[in-house]
């Protein structure tokens, strides 16, 4: 008996001798913060997808072999640097962006989205971040009749078409008289609809609007004074997260704030031009 107790005192002093002679492992540093934003990737000059990298797009993580590019790609990008993280794009469905950042997938929204009353029920948003103030105006045919509109009751009787699921669509009703055409699933699908006259016009926002009237001299862009055009009921674009996650929500918006007007105009200017040279 006593043979085995001096056997099992011999083992544990080995086992003790090794444990506090062994050299303590390596450990990898923790990986930096990420920063997973949400975007539609289909909102010319906004958000587009490509094909091959560059040196200013970035790798959209749930699109193998796809790159994510635009202004809000660029405005992201600068927050992210700013606030220490890896900028992280996923591509996402517009109806699927708030579910998303509710459920977790996403840290951020920045995709061109307003901050309408009722996406503030559900979800929290930055300072806006658009080069100009978000206002609408109407995208219709260069030889239409209505070329000369310039309120919204001038276009009494007008068929008009808005975007699915989004703000251009919900405004339409504010025409008086107005033929409200069934929504389109994209921006590029209602521009069609107005060069194939299924419709009369199409509501768009001004900085996007501007994109398409200079790349097709068949579209006109017919603005409204603040007076005589479209009530909005939101702040403009910018940047959601989830609700109460203030932390996150201000170092964004700290972030924003250091990114002057100039820099930002020059960011939208240069991807419109990379845009119309891609098309």
């Amino acid at each position: 008996m006593r043979k085995y107790i001096e056997l099992a005192i011999i083992v544990l002093c080995v086992s003790l001798y090794m444990y506090l002679t062994h050299e303590p492992e390596d450990f990898s540093p923790p990986p930096k913060n990420i920063l997973r934003i949400g975007v539609e990737c289909d909102y010319v000059p906004n958000s587009w997808e490509e094909s091959a990298a560059t040196k200013s797009n970035v790798p959209i993580a749930n699109l193998e072999g796809s790159y994510a590019e635009g202004y809000d790609i660029q405005i992201a990008k600068l927050v992210a640097a700013e606030l220490g993280f890896v900028l992280e794009v996923r591509k996402i469905a517009w109806n699927d962006l708030l579910p998303a950042l509710i459920n977790g997938e996403i840290d951020a929204i920045f995709s061109s989205m307003l901050d309408t009353e009722e996406r503030r029920k559900i979800a929290d948003f930055s300072d806006p971040y658009e080069v100009n103030k978000a206002e609408y105006g109407i995208m219709v045919d260069s030889v239409s009749h209505y070329i000369t509109a310039g309120k919204l009751e001038d276009f009494r009787g007008a068929r008009i078409i808005g975007e699915r699921g989004t703000k251009l669509d919900e405004v339409i009703d504010q025409i008086p008289g107005v033929i409200h055409l069934p929504p389109k699933d994209k921006i590029q699908a209602m521009i069609d609809a107005v060069l194939n006259e299924e419709a009369d016009g199409a509501v768009i926002d001004t900085d996007t609007g501007h994109f398409y009237e200079v790349m097709n001299k068949n579209l006109t862009l017919i603005k409204f004074s603040e007076e005589a055009g479209f009530r909005l009921g939101f702040h403009g674009v910018c940047a959601g997260v989830r609700k109460d996650d203030t932390e996150l929500l201000h170092k964004i918006n700290i972030a924003l704030n250091n990114i002057p007007r100039s820099e930002r105009k020059k960011i939208m200017d240069t991807a419109t031009s990379r845009m119309m040279t891609n098309l």
